[in-house]
């Protein structure tokens, strides 16, 4: 089927719903997002994150009873990033909106997304306007924005979220990059600059628990801070060049009498300083090296009810349902 062109009231609209032991959640996304988008030429991509909890067994029956329903099923849990990446890869239709299984976003907010679109943008971020979440998650939120937005200089729609629509030519394109650090987000500004932010309802998970913990937000913000900018790396060998020239001074000082230390310290920093300038070496060739490394990808798909790449599967004989 060709993507590109025109909006998704008129060309169609693949909806892209990530999930992982979402049992709860999945009928009820379901009848909500065909409530509220059922006049579109609609496509519903189920994307099963090695969901445990019966959640593909809901998914199968729907897609049992509705054709506009598809799922990929991955062979254990391979995470967010995996998750939605696969399913725009996937996605038919020639725009993407991406919601999750939560429902937390409702879907009628997609609405807002759509208009904004038609002003010409290639991606449109929801935004929260009242964020239905525990304070540690919205300061979490706020301090990623300024560390990555304003002292990293890292280029991001302000309070944008996952709840999004976008060009499907575009998001594949983002895919198939295979970044080392594949975050949306910030890759979105480095290849198109329409792209704008809408406000959008929030409201708290009425079922099931959250999978995002502050330790998941906390490494895939230090993912981002690492891969989208090279201030860190910069500051961190700049500190240790400047460390080991301090400790350099302070052992020759030693060793011609100028401190009052003895010759073992002075042994010592002079090793300090051997230490410290090849750590900063070490960081900036480690920044450079992985910079250009292959990369595994980011999913291994165990059943789908549509064809997917060869390349995408983890056996050559799987268990699939409708593919070829």
């Amino acid at each position: 089927m060709t993507v590109g062109g025109g909006y998704p009231d008129d060309s169609g609209l693949t909806v892209v719903i990530p999930c992982y032991n979402e049992v709860e959640n999945i009928e009820h996304s379901y009848a909500e997002i065909v409530s509220e988008l059922g006049e579109f030429d609609l496509e519903l991509l189920y994307v099963d994150d090695g969901s445990t909890d019966g959640s593909l067994d809901v998914i199968r029956r729907l897609a049992e009873s509705d054709p506009r329903v598809h799922f990929i099923s991955f062979t254990r849990n391979f995470g967010f990033e995996a998750a939605f990446s696969a399913g725009y890869r996937y996605a038919r239709k020639p725009w993407i909106l991406h919601i999750d299984a939560d429902q937390q976003f409702p879907a009628a907010e997609a609405h807002k997304l759509i208009a904004a679109a038609k002003s010409g943008y290639d991606a449109v971020f929801g935004v929260r306007t009242n964020r239905q979440d525990p304070v540690l998650r919205r300061w979490g939120t706020a301090a990623f924005h300024f560390i990555g937005r304003r002292l990293l200089r890292i280029e991001l729609p302000q309070g944008a979220t996952a709840f999004r629509l976008v060009r499907t030519e575009l998001a594949k394109r983002i895919v198939d990059l295979r970044l080392g650090t594949p975050y949306f987000l910030a890759t979105v500004p480095r290849l198109t600059n329409r792209y704008t932010t809408v406000p959008v309802a929030h409201r708290a998970r009425a079922r099931g628990e959250s999978k995002v913990g502050m330790s998941f937000l906390s490494s895939h913000a230090v993912e981002l801070f690492v891969g989208f900018s090279r201030r860190l790396s910069t500051v961190a060998a700049t500190a240790c060049v400047l460390s080991g020239a301090l400790a350099l001074v302070v052992a020759l000082a030693t060793a011609t009498g100028m401190a009052n230390t003895s010759a073992l310290g002075a042994a010592l920093f002079a090793l300090l300083a051997v230490c410290l300038v090849s750590l900063a070496l070490t960081v900036r060739s480690l920044v450079v090296v992985g910079a250009g490394q292959p990369r595994p990808r980011l999913y291994y798909i165990r059943e789908a009810s549509l064809p997917i790449d060869e390349a995408d599967r983890l056996l050559s004989t799987p268990s699939n349902l409708g593919t070829t």
